[in-house]
């Protein structure tokens, strides 16, 4: 049994140990603003980098968002886990200087599979994309463990 399985701070905990590596999210300026068992709530701006031909946001970049925020939300309980398929719908499009939020949530946890969704809206509450993701864990924890 891990040292860490009653504690009510393991989602922020795993966030934690997971955050100081994630160097991809820090680099653009990602914020972790929120996590909890089986959810988590992002923020990134906008930077003029971002921008692609038309003006608007990279979709690259609104789903780096969406998979990072996936991914600390499904990290939540001290048991390594990773993408295993991933899909997005655009809705509106991003532009420089708004502030994306991602929420993700589980839908489902069964065994080593989980599904989570997230929803990605700007700084006036406009839905931009919806993002799914399906969730497979591997060996490892997040944390140290201790056997009793």
């Amino acid at each position: 049994m891990s040292d860490h399985t009653l504690s009510p701070t393991l989602a922020q905990d795993c966030a934690d140990a997971m955050w100081q590596d994630d160097l991809a999210a820090q680099h653009l300026g990602m914020q972790l603003l929120e996590v909890e068992t089986g959810k988590a709530c992002m923020r990134m701006r906008i930077t003029p980098h971002m921008l692609n031909g038309h003006g608007t946001c990279h979709g690259g970049y609104i789903f780096t968002l969406a998979d990072t925020c996936f991914a600390f939300a499904c990290n939540t309980y001290n048991q390594r886990t990773v993408a295993q398929h991933c899909s997005i719908t655009y809705l509106e499009p991003a532009f420089e200087n708004d502030e994306l939020t991602a929420y993700a949530r589980e839908i489902s946890k069964q065994g080593r599979s989980g599904l989570y969704d997230v929803v990605i809206r700007n700084q006036n509450g406009k839905h931009i994309a919806e993002f799914r993701g399906h969730a497979r864990t591997i060996k490892g924890t997040l944390l140290p463990t201790t056997q009793s």
